[in-house]
């Protein structure tokens, strides 16, 4: 089985999960296997048996150092993209009337170039299905970017999305709503939470409808999603309120605890997740107000003492106000 080598990988590279599942060690059975580019040679990282050698290296011929550096050098295209509507597969051409050495072009040309831009516009988009894509995958994305979002949430989203249009949900109801409530789903399929109230404040539609949407396409297309753990919370609250590693390992630690004693049920995560760092931040010496915890969180005030009060009394902490 030829293995790839992709542009700047190690000498030495475990394989994929697919290939352990094809490949195993004939002496011990492992399917810890290692790719030595060095050596060419496919090696047992267990009991270093060569199970293979004179590998043939599929990468490129060329090392880069840098990104400009790769980018000057590869000679493909951008990859494929579930975040365009046309998966990123059509030809782009640039607003700015310029050639490809950067000269200007003359006026005698302009006029053509428009006309081009225009006709590639409109074959781009050939379809009811395609506008509805085009549309609907900007939206998404312009939300993506408001909440900055990386970029697996938005492929995530955007998967989930064309599921929905293949799977003819989107009838009846708001593109907004429906891409909205995709971008929910991928936020809690990728472990980068995001409350119904922040994704219901950059989009065009209101949270009620958002929710409605999410449990109706979570149901129709069988996603089964965990509930959202306070401890997703932590490091975005932490690094928004500038607190140390240190709170925010005791805060980690505190969720922990009561997660064991079951005190985070039926409560919402943020606001568990806010008493938690509220408590670290006195404990660690780094004091935030109730306030400021709130303001971050999303959260009210009365939310966070209430729950600080269960979780210091539950897990019996010592709180000096």
């Amino acid at each position: 089985m030829e293995l790839k080598n992709l542009d700047n990988t190690p000498e030495k590279e475990n394989l994929g999960d697919f290939d352990k599942a094809m490949i195993e060690c004939p002496e011990c059975g492992s399917h810890n296997l290692v790719n030595d580019y060095e050596r060419a040679e496919l090696v047992c990282d267990d009991c270093g048996l060569v199970i293979d050698e004179d590998l043939i290296d599929l990468g490129p011929e060329w090392r880069a150092f840098d990104a400009d550096q790769r980018t000057k050098r590869v000679r493909v295209g951008a990859p494929m993209t579930l975040t365009i509507h046309d998966k990123g597969l059509s030809t782009m051409i640039d607003w700015r009337n310029r050639d490809f050495y950067g000269k200007s072009i003359s006026s005698k040309h302009r006029a053509q170039l428009y006309r081009l831009r225009k006709w590639q516009r409109r074959i781009r988009v050939s379809n009811a299905t395609e506008r509805n894509l085009a549309f609907a995958l900007s939206e998404l994305d312009r939300m993506a970017s408001a909440l900055r979002l990386p970029k697996n949430v938005r492929e995530a989203g955007a998967k989930i999305y064309r599921d929905a249009v293949e799977n003819n949900l989107i009838r009846g109801r708001s593109i907004e709503g429906v891409a909205a409530a995709a971008l929910y789903v991928s936020c809690r399929e990728c472990n980068v939470p995001r409350t119904l109230d922040e994704i219901g404040a950059v989009s065009r539609v209101n949270r009620k409808e958002i929710g409605r949407t999410y449990r109706f396409i979570s149901r129709e297309l069988g996603l089964k999603l965990q509930p959202t753990s306070p401890i997703d919370y932590v490091p975005r609250f932490c690094s928004s309120l500038n607190i140390s590693g240190e709170a925010q390992s005791k805060a980690i630690e505190i969720l922990t605890q009561a997660g064991d004693k079951e005190l985070t049920g039926g409560r919402g995560p943020t606001g568990v997740s806010a008493a938690a760092i509220y408590i670290a931040s006195i404990i660690c010496g780094e004091r935030k107000t109730q306030r400021e915890v709130a303001e971050v969180a999303g959260v009210t005030e009365v939310t966070i003492r209430n729950r600080y009060k269960e979780l210091a009394e539950e897990l019996n902490i010592d709180i000096i106000l």
